[in-house]
């Protein structure tokens, strides 16, 4: 019991720090979108991304690294803290120090140079955090994360909106952002210091060691994060800060599904894990509902991405520019019914012992979307960047299908469209019957997600039974 406890306790404390993340980075997004611009909008999205790219490569491999390491050994918690900060504190100075060179030797303007430096300053203290909540995550004290980072997010938020009405531009946001960073690790290492006893002393053989083992974490790391940036870091070069500014603020809009996706898988694992020794049957069972829930959520939202999605990008941005994104939006929207397929089909993968198609996959699309986002944005701009998203992911998702088809089992395509085609074809109507009576943009969208809410209480108990349906929600109801 008290384990189920610490477990629900950990999951719930990642899951607030994750929305809470997500959340304030969209309404972000969206203020820089309204009171700066898109231009100014497209330097925070570049400087974030070389940010986050610089910051992947110098710190996520150690934090992969320590957080297994120290669930092994408990007792080298010190040695990490002291030592590990140490040696995390020179790679995330190298890594700030490659950026600034980068950036400078790039034809970026001035002022685009200065926001990248500031933001890049980020690097050190979130890199160093990293030690710290390794330490949370291996004693199975998440809450601390949780409690060091949820009100910190809160109140940047607050503080840069505020800044942005005194007409304060954006360097002065990513000093901000980098301060909060810093704040972070602060809080953190006061947390750790409560229940960790640790002497100011430096480990060289252990400094030399990790060094060694964290090689292989650093590749798989550095790949991943130079594919989920490539498009951003092209459009930088070939099209600009406005460009960029578009591409960001249509990116935003693909993350409530990335959030859903992302926690459905991560909670069905541990269930594809176990079904490894149950058969290829119960696998494929698992598999399958996951695709299929996955798609319930998707092909509605691209539907109404269709419809809607150019007035939901001039609402939300409030600028009339943000309305040249829609086929871009379009594109990428379509790129979420492979998620559907990719993220599931990944996980079982891994959970029969294939993570190494994993990593050819993510080689193989890296270096295809490396090949085509050139040609693609040199000629298309934002709508050949977002091409080129969506062709890798469809050979990214042809590559888990295959193999999942040829290792283990073959999926019933059929058994998992039926129901989502049959909710797209009513949210279709839906909205065709709203744009003939309603053309207020507010109403389309909450009679279409009230339809939707309705339809998927109708596939529920349609699936599971009306009896079955309200014992779920009301457990402890006894017939009278």
């Amino acid at each position: 019991m008290i384990q189920k406890r610490i477990l629900f306790s950990n999951s719930l404390a990642l899951l607030v720090n994750r929305l809470t993340q997500s959340i304030t980075t969209f309404v972000l997004v969206a203020a820089i979108a309204r009171m700066l611009g898109p231009y100014q909008l497209g330097q925070y999205m570049l400087a974030f991304s070389y940010y986050y790219v610089f910051m992947t490569l110098a710190s996520q491999g150690f934090k992969t690294l320590f957080t297994r390491e120290l669930a092994r050994n408990p007792l080298e918690t010190p040695v990490y803290l002291v030592s590990g900060s140490f040696l995390q504190l020179l790679f995330s100075i190298l890594g700030y120090a490659v950026l600034l060179i980068v950036v400078f030797l790039l034809p970026y303007s001035a002022d685009t140079r200065t926001v990248c430096y500031v933001m890049g300053l980020s690097i050190i203290p979130f890199s160093l955090s990293n030690v710290t909540e390794s330490i949370f995550q291996a004693q199975e004290k998440m809450h601390l994360i949780a409690m060091s980072t949820v009100p910190v997010y809160l109140l940047r938020l607050l503080v840069i909106i505020s800044l942005m009405s005194a007409k304060y531009d954006i360097s002065l946001v990513s000093a901000v952002i980098a301060v909060s960073e810093t704040i972070i690790l602060g809080i953190e290492w006061f947390l750790v210091s409560k229940f960790v006893s640790y002497k100011w002393q430096l480990d060289l053989a252990f400094m030399w060691r990790t060094t060694k083992a964290v090689r292989t974490f650093l590749v798989i790391e550095g790949i991943s994060v130079f594919k989920d940036r490539i498009q951003v870091l092209t459009l930088s070069l070939l099209g600009g800060e406005v460009v960029v500014g578009l591409y960001g603020a249509v990116a935003q809009l693909m993350q409530p599904f990335q959030i859903i996706s992302y926690s459905l898988v991560i909670a069905i694992f541990p269930s594809m894990s176990k079904a490894v020794t149950l058969g290829k049957e119960k696998q494929r069972h698992l598999t399958e509902t996951t695709v299929e829930i996955l798609l319930l959520v998707a092909l509605p939202l691209i539907i109404g991405l269709l419809f809607v999605g150019q007035d939901l990008l001039v609402l939300l941005y409030h600028n009339p520019k943000f309305a040249q994104a829609n086929t871009a939006l379009s594109l990428l929207a379509f790129g979420l019914i492979t998620a559907c397929f990719s993220r599931p089909l990944s996980y079982i993968l891994v959970a029969n012992g294939f993570e190494k198609i994993n990593l050819w996959e993510v080689l193989t699309t890296t270096t295809l979307g490396g090949l085509l986002s050139i040609p693609l944005v040199s000629r298309y701009q934002l709508n050949g960047a977002a091409t080129g998203v969506l062709l890798v992911q469809i050979v990214g998702c042809g590559i888990y299908i295959y193999y999942v088809y040829k290792r283990l089992f073959k999926l019933n395509l059929w058994q998992i469209l039926r129901r989502p085609l049959l909710m797209s074809l009513l949210i279709v109507i839906v909205f065709l019957l709203l744009q003939k009576y309603s053309h207020n943009l507010l109403v389309t969208m909450l009679t279409a997600t009230l339809a939707y809410s309705l339809a998927m209480g109708g596939i529920g108990i349609y699936t599971f039974g009306a009896e079955a349906v309200w014992a779920k929600l009301l457990p402890n109801k006894k017939s009278s």
